[in-house]
């Protein structure tokens, strides 16, 4: 197997995985916001800067299904990540001096 068709396969798997396991996240507090609540400072709390983003919450504006919109923010944000990741990795792959 060539080595693009080995990264086109995980790319896919990487966003199937992200699609299918981020609908299924959990609709619960997290632990400070659990915290919060059960000692009772939870009314105190403030948005962040980023709660009007489109992806706040792990959700994206607009998609009213609550684990289609889940999955789209999942696909979204392994999409971003694997960006970074293999621009950084391009980036210091081109600047290493090649071994004579």
């Amino acid at each position: 197997m060539s080595r693009g068709r080995l990264y086109l396969l995980l790319l896919v798997a990487a966003l199937a995985i992200a699609g299918v396991v981020s609908g299924f996240a959990s609709g619960h507090p997290d632990g400070l916001e659990y915290v919060a609540e059960s000692t009772g400072f939870m009314s105190t709390a403030q948005d962040h800067t980023g709660a009007g983003w489109p992806l706040a919450d792990y959700a994206v504006a607009g998609i009213e299904h609550a684990r289609l919109s889940g999955a789209v923010a999942g696909i979204i944000g392994t999409l971003v990540t694997l960006l970074l990741a293999g621009g950084v990795a391009w980036m210091v792959r081109r600047r290493t001096p090649v071994a004579s």
